[in-house]
C-alpha cells in the first residue's frame, strides 16, 4: 500500500471513530435532554395525551385544562388570567415553562417517581391517569388585596411588588408583581401565535413579564435601617441609647452632607436609637453605620438573608423560582478599611445597597418570629390524580439572625414606627402592627421608590409579614407602600390568618 492510500485510510479511520463516539454520545449521554427536549414532537404529543395536574388555592383552579379536538388533546388554562401569573407561571408548548409550572412540571406531567404507581396501574387499565395536583399557600384574599392595591395607589407607580409570608412557617400568603400579564395566549396550540404573544409582553413597557417580587433588587432606603438597628442592639446598644443626630450630616472623606427628609425629623443634637428609627432619621443613621463598621453592618445583613445566592421559593426540597441575591456592596477602601461615605450612605439603605421585595419581607417576619427566619416556599401538597396525599410541606428553619431579646426590641421599635411614626397608613384596628417605611433615589430619577415592610400580631402571636414596593412613585410612595400593606395584612386576617 503506498503513502498516500494508507494516509485516507487514517484519514478515514479517524472520522469513522468520530462518528461512532458521537453516536455513542447522542444516543447515550444526550438521550434524556433529546427524549425530553421541548422542541420533540413526538414528545409533545405524548405529554399532552395526559390531562396535567391542577395547580390550586382553596379549592380554586389557578392552572386548569380543557379537552381540544387538535393534535394535542388538553389546552392549559389560567382562569384568574394576570393574578397569580408570576407564581404560576406557564407551560407553552414550544417556549420554556416558567413559575410552578416549571418547579413542578414532572409532577403536575404525571412522570414523578412519587405517582409510579398511578403509571404502573395504567400499563394494565390502558388509561391515560391525569397528573399531580399542587396545592399553593397563597391567601385568595391576600392575593386580591394585593392586586387592587398596587394597581389603584394613588402616587402613580406603574411597577412594583407586593409579598406576604406567614412568619412562622414561611409559607408565602401574597406574591403580586406589577405589572402582570395574561398567560393564556402564551399556551395557545398555535404555536406562532404563542410566540408572538411572548414578543409582545417582551417588548411590552415596564417588563410585564419580569417577576419584581424575586427578581427586582433595588435601594431600599430607610427599611435597612432595621438591619442597622438589629446589628447596634447586638453590639451593646439599648433602644434608650442616644445617638448622635442633627440636621445635617457629612462623613469623613465625603463632601456630600446626608439631611432629613424634613428639618422637623431629629433636629437635636442626640435622640435615643427608638427615636431615630421611629422618625427614620437620616443624620442618626448615617452616623451609626459608621460608628458600627463595615464588618459588623454586612455580618448582621448576612444573617438576614442578604449575599445568598442560593435561595429559592417553591418547595422544600430545593425546588422552585430562583431568588436574586439582595446585596450590601462596596462600603469598605480597596485595602479592607472602612469606607466612612459610603458606610453612613449604606447605613440609610443608598449607596450600593440592594434588596429584593422578597428580602424585605423576610426581615419583618424574623423579626415577628422571635428571631427566628424561616424558609419560604409556595408549594403546601401534593396531591395525587386521586386527590390523595402525596406530601405536606412541614416548615424548615433558616438561622436566627438575632437573638429572642433583640427581635422583641426591634418589634416594640417598629411597632412604635406604625403608631407614632411614618408607618400609621398600616394600622389595623383591634390587632399589633408594626413596620418601617423607606423612601429612595435611584439613578437621578426625580421619582423615588417607596418602600414598607411590617408585620401583624395578635396577642404576641405573628399572622403575616409584608413587603410592598412602589417603583417611582410621586410623593408619598412610602406611605402609600404602608397603606397597601395594611391591606394586604387585613385580607390574611379575614382569610383565617393564613397557612
Amino acid at each position: 500500500m503506498n503513502g498516500p492510500l494508507r494516509r485516507a485510510g487514517v484519514v478515514v479511520m479517524i472520522l469513522f471513530g468520530l462518528l461512532f463516539a458521537n453516536l455513542n454520545w447522542v444516543q447515550g449521554y444526550k438521550a434524556d435532554e433529546y427524549r425530553n427536549s421541548d422542541f420533540n414532537g413526538r414528545v409533545q404529543v405524548a405529554e399532552y395525551e395526559r390531562a396535567r395536574g391542577v395547580i390550586e388555592v382553596g379549592g380554586k383552579a389557578l392552572a386548569d385544562g380543557k379537552v381540544t379536538t387538535g393534535e394535542l388533546k388538553y389546552l392549559r388554562t389560567y382562569p384568574f388570567k394576570s393574578e397569580f401569573a408570576h407564581v404560576v407561571g406557564y407551560k407553552p408548548v414550544n417556549l420554556a415553562a416558567t413559575g410552578i409550572e416549571k418547579a413542578e412540571n414532572e409532577f403536575l406531567a404525571g412522570t414523578s417517581d412519587r405517582l409510579f404507581g398511578d403509571r404502573f396501574r395504567d400499563m394494565f387499565t390502558g388509561e391515560e391517569t391525569a397528573g399531580g395536583n399542587v396545592v399553593l399557600t397563597l391567601s385568595l384574599r391576600a392575593q386580591d388585596a394585593a392586586v387592587k392595591g398596587l394597581a389603584n395607589n394613588d402616587v402613580g407607580s406603574t411597577r412594583g411588588a407586593a409579598v406576604a409570608i406567614n412568619p412562622k412557617t414561611g409559607a408565602v400568603q401574597a406574591f403580586v408583581s406589577m405589572p402582570s400579564f395574561d398567560p393564556n395566549p402564551l399556551v395557545s396550540h398555535d404555536t406562532n401565535a404563542a410566540e408572538a404573544a411572548f414578543n409582545q409582553l417582551e417588548k411590552a413597557k415596564d417588563s410585564p413579564l419580569k417577576n419584581r417580587v424575586l427578581g427586582e433588587v433595588l435601594p431600599p432606603g430607610s427599611t435597612f435601617k432595621v438591619i442597622d438597628t438589629a446589628a447596634a442592639l447586638e453590639n451593646g446598644l439599648t433602644p434608650q441609647t442616644n445617638i448622635p443626630a442633627g440636621p445635617s450630616y457629612t462623613a469623613p472623606t465625603s463632601g456630600t452632607p446626608i439631611r432629613n427628609a424634613a428639618s422637623s425629623v431629629c433636629p437635636e443634637s442626640q435622640v435615643t436609637l427608638a427615636e431615630a428609627l421611629r422618625e427614620s432619621c437620616n443624620t442618626g443613621f448615617a452616623q451609626l453605620a459608621v460608628r458600627l463598621g463595615a464588618t459588623k453592618i454586612k455580618d448582621k445583613a448576612r444573617a438576614f438573608g442578604f449575599e445568598d445566592e442560593s435561595l429559592t421559593v417553591g418547595n422544600l426540597d430545593g425546588s422552585g423560582l430562583p431568588v436574586a441575591a439582595s446585596r450590601t456592596g462596596t462600603i469598605q477602601n480597596p485595602d479592607g478599611g472602612d469606607d466612612p461615605a459610603a458606610l453612613a450612605q449604606s447605613g440609610i439603605g443608598q449607596n450600593n445597597v440592594r434588596m429584593t421585595p422578597l428580602q424585605g419581607a423576610m426581615i419583618a417576619a424574623t423579626v415577628a418570629n422571635g428571631g427566628e427566619r424561616m424558609r419560604p416556599y409556595l408549594v403546601q401538597q401534593l396531591l395525587g390524580p386521586d386527590r390523595r396525599t402525596i406530601s405536606t410541606t412541614s416548615p424548615k428553619k433558616i438561622n436566627n439572625p438575632v437573638s429572642a431579646t433583640v427581635a422583641a426590641q426591634l418589634q416594640d421599635m417598629m411597632v412604635n414606627v406604625v403608631e407614632g411614626g411614618t408607618g400609621r397608613n398600616a394600622r389595623i384596628n383591634g390587632y399589633t402592627v408594626g413596620g418601617k417605611t423607606g423612601t429612595a433615589q435611584d439613578g437621578g430619577d426625580p421619582n423615588d421608590h417607596g418602600w414598607f415592610i411590617g408585620f401583624v400580631l395578635k396577642d404576641g402571636e405573628p399572622i403575616s409579614a409584608v413587603c410592598v414596593l412602589l417603583e417611582r412613585a410621586t410623593a408619598g410612595g412610602s406611605a402609600e407602600a404602608a397603606k397597601i400593606g395594611g391591606d394586604i395584612m387585613e385580607a390574611v386576617i379575614a382569610d383565617g390568618g393564613g397557612n
